[in-house]
């Protein structure tokens, strides 16, 4: 590793405390400001602060390395994930952003499902920490893993004789580095940070495959046709029904994300929802397209060149030591850490809020200080970002692999309780319960029987679909069969 991209890491590094201690000053001396920032997220910086928490570190590695080793046929995956984000927008945003306003100021999703059926409320809140605290220690290991797998690849013998591999040093640098600035600057620091990360991403995925297809040794387009796998630029090749399925409704995720949908209860008003949509929408299809042309033309540059790649998942970092000058290498790796960090800290702020909000002051102190709820929160980071480091502590670790199971998780358990509690006014706190408990408990047992690799003697189904099916169903029928609440008559339908 040369000086160069070392200097650059760790201004980036710099920077992203530096914000951390900008937002300590300005929004963490009360729950609303730590957790969300006192909602006045500006639609830029609520648009790509959604943005960057979502497109975590399987944007530069996961997704290009399917790519990498399968071909564009994997680009369903970002189809699906495109339109379920557009749905998002459009539905869940502006009434999620009026609704837990309305209904008793809500600073978690939790808390609004607790207001939104008052007779249920302690239960929901209760099942749904636990749900988002268990989903997002393993969503938080995945970007663990990410942060681990580029030390490793990127920084061999970086600190040699400290006794620990570069893969657990990686980890625990990711994690000291996210730890600082979300527990001393809260929600504030996250979404700017997650600002300045979405930046350096977009700005990175455009670059590398350009220079990878028409710098040295690339060839421009005409080297994609000569990578040997057949159907290679086929977006049906090997295609089957069920992987069909599996792929697209990634997107259906995307209503039961706490990490984003928190977003659209942060942004300083309804009428600034349209403008952060546009700006968010936009970003992220450059940035799937990017990802998606790093695993193609990484592909045809390896073929080309007698490049050996032994984790696809590694492209995106093997190309930036490969073919740019060390500041450069140093940016690109700082836009992968930018991917993995934006993520790990929204979901550790999300799980932290559920802990002190839905536990700590539901139970043990009801009438706890500002003060005294934001250092819990904040104690709650830790404890578990140290519970996700010791799940990702295995090196052998997929990042697309754990990421699809916490994802799957979230949609099927929230994503059908989100959508009709926002948008159906017959739904009950007993169906609510139900879906909740249905679609997370689904998700579970389909990964257990394995059924998400095989399923009926074939290619496996991924487990958001039967998750989200089942939860839809025992939200409708639980709410027909149980007396409407008479909170459940004024909700926003524009």
């Amino acid at each position: 590793m040369q000086t160069g991209t070392l200097i650059t890491l760790a201004l980036y590094f710099i920077l992203m405390l530096a914000i951390g201690l900008f937002a300590w000053k300005r929004s963490t001396d009360t729950s609303e400001g730590y957790l969300l920032a006192g909602r006045n997220l500006s639609p830029g910086v609520a648009a790509l602060s959604a943005g960057a928490s979502d497109m975590s570190g399987w944007l530069l590695l996961g997704l290009p390395g399917a790519l990498f080793a399968a071909g564009l046929v994997e680009a369903w995956i970002g189809i699906g994930l495109f339109l379920g984000a557009v749905a998002n927008w459009f539905i869940v945003a502006p009434r999620l952003r009026r609704q837990t306003e309305d209904l008793g100021n809500a600073l978690t999703i939790p808390e609004f499902l607790a207001n939104r059926f008052p007779d249920k409320a302690v239960v929901l809140r209760v099942v749904s920490a636990i749900v988002i605290v268990a989903f997002f220690t393993v969503y938080t290991a995945a970007g663990l893993v990410g942060g681990g797998k580029l030390f490793e690849t990127a920084f061999v013998a970086l600190l040699p004789g400290i006794g620990m591999s570069d893969y657990m040093l990686g980890i625990w640098i990711t994690a000291g580095v996210v730890l600082a600035y979300t527990m001393v600057g809260g929600f504030l620091a996250v979404s700017l940070t997650d600002f300045v990360q979405g930046c350096i991403m977009v700005v990175a995925l455009v670059l590398m495959p350009l220079v990878v297809m028409f710098g040295e040794g690339g060839s421009g387009g005409a080297s994609l046709a000569e990578v040997p796998v057949e159907g290679f630029l086929s977006l049906t090749q090997g295609l089957t029904a069920l992987g069909f399925i599996s792929a697209v409704t990634w997107g259906l995720g995307y209503f039961g994300q706490p990490h984003i949908i928190v977003r659209f209860m942060a942004v300083r008003s309804v009428e600034d929802v349209p403008a952060a949509r546009n700006i968010g929408l936009i970003w992220m299809a450059v940035a799937l397209a990017g990802s998606l042309g790093v695993g193609l033309a990484g592909r045809a540059y390896a073929n080309r060149n007698g490049l050996v790649v032994d984790d696809p998942e590694t492209i995106f970092i093997v190309l930036s030591e490969l073919l740019f000058h060390p500041l450069v290498t140093g940016f690109l790796l700082a836009a992968l850490l930018a991917a993995i960090m934006s993520t790990i800290s929204s979901q550790l702020l999300v799980s932290s809020s559920s802990l002190t909000e839905d536990f700590y002051r539901l139970f043990l102190r009801k009438h706890a200080s500002e003060r005294e709820a934001v250092n819990v929160g904040r104690i709650c980071v830790a404890l578990v970002a140290l519970a996700a480091i010791v799940i990702a502590a295995d090196p052998d670790s997929e990042v697309l692999g754990l990421v699809a199971n916490a994802w799957a998780g979230f949609g099927a358990a929230f994503g059908p309780l989100i959508l009709l509690a926002l948008t159906w006014d017959r739904m009950t706190g007993a169906g609510a319960v139900a879906g909740l408990v249905v679609g997370a408990g689904t998700v579970a047992l389909w990964i257990a029987l394995g059924f998400n690799a095989d399923f009926i003697g074939g290619q496996g189904l991924y487990e958001i679909v039967p998750g989200f099916i089942a939860s839809w169903l025992a939200i409708v029928l639980v709410s027909r069969a149980t007396q409407p609440q008479s909170a459940s008559g004024n909700l926003e339908r524009a």
